[in-house]
């Protein structure tokens, strides 16, 4: 284990250059008084590591110096067949590079690491949209992967759900992400950071200006944040239902993950006949309407009062297309 951390704080000052004991630390997930000691063996064992003392100091290696230590181990080669998508990274204009990197890959691996990445694709397959969805068109996405990894503004013309429908913004693209099969644009609009469906782009220009990337964004941060904020507020009002214990179960396979889950937090205890009192978030009446009808009969909604006013027009008119008796015959 400390060989490793040796081999790992060592690429660490190679890829990132100087690092204080503090960043060493929390990278190595070790304390600063273990970064202490591992810097000594570094030294004592011939690296040239240094210290520069000072508000701005840490620890860099003597500058040209480049370590050897990169040979892979058995379970990182297998890892690296898990991380290759090839349907994204054609959709993004890289399919060819990533088939090459991927040769390169298996001719520099030792004949068994090789042969274990092979096995390891053989047996796990990573297939990243939902179900039922089709492939959406997604013109422009190989166009914008270019203009954020060359940090050019970009003039496009875009389709969103509220009046006016189609508006034509100029943005400063900061990256893409690949979300349950569907890619998204996050980009600063203005002074604000925004995020659009790369699929609803409509006309995309690729200016020759550049911008000033912000040094401290984060996109995997920033996303993990917008995603927690999105479910959160998406959700803006509550439904007080009945519900069949059976109906909780059901669900897990017919709400949407967020409702699903409040669902069956805020669950009271079932009756004699199996049925129980809980809340629901909802985005709109409508969408709660279609969604609580996924239940049939086994839900009853008991607030808001014009929720439970359009179910029951629903059920009154299923109940005349429906009249209790009538047979339909056939020939």
């Amino acid at each position: 284990m400390r060989a490793s951390r040796l081999v790992s704080l060592l690429l660490l000052l190679q890829t990132r250059g100087r690092m204080t004991a503090q960043e060493l630390a929390d990278a190595l997930e070790v304390s600063v008084r273990t970064v202490y000691r591992d810097v000594e063996s570094l030294g004592a064992a011939g690296v040239p590591v240094y210290s520069d003392r000072g508000p701005a100091g840490g620890y860099r290696l003597l500058e040209g110096y480049r370590t050897r230590l990169t040979g892979l181990t058995a379970p990182e080669a297998e890892a690296l067949f898990l991380a290759g998508l090839p349907e994204p990274a054609a959709e993004l204009g890289l399919g060819p590079v990533v088939a090459a990197a991927e040769l390169k890959l298996l001719a520099a691996l030792p004949d068994e690491l090789a042969d274990r990445g092979g096995r390891m694709r053989q047996r796990f397959h990573l297939d990243a949209p939902g179900w039922f969805r089709h492939p959406e068109p997604i013109p422009h996405l190989a166009a914008l992967a270019r203009a954020v990894w060359e940090d050019r503004m970009v003039e496009m013309r875009y389709r969103r759900w509220r009046a006016p429908r189609e508006v034509t913004r100029v943005v400063a693209p900061l990256g893409v992400v690949l979300k349950a099969g569907r890619w998204y644009l996050v980009a600063r609009c203005g002074d604000q950071l925004r995020t659009y469906r790369v699929g609803a782009v409509l006309d995309l220009a690729v200016r020759d200006e550049r911008y000033e990337r912000p040094a401290d964004f984060d996109l995997a941060g920033y996303w993990r944040e917008w995603t927690q904020r999105y479910e959160r507020d998406v959700y803006r009002a509550e439904a007080r239902v009945r519900m069949t214990v059976a109906a909780l179960e059901f669900t897990a396979y017919v709400f949407p993950p967020e409702m699903s889950r409040a669902a069956r937090a805020a669950a009271g205890e079932p009756d004699e006949h199996g049925w129980l009192e809980t809340t629901v978030p909802i985005e709109s009446m409508k969408h709660a309407h279609t969604e609580l009808l996924k239940l049939g009969a086994e839900v009853e909604v008991l607030a808001p009062a014009e929720l439970r006013e359009r179910l029951t027009a629903t059920a009154h008119a299923l109940a005349r297309l429906y009249p209790r008796g009538v047979a339909i015959e056939s020939d």
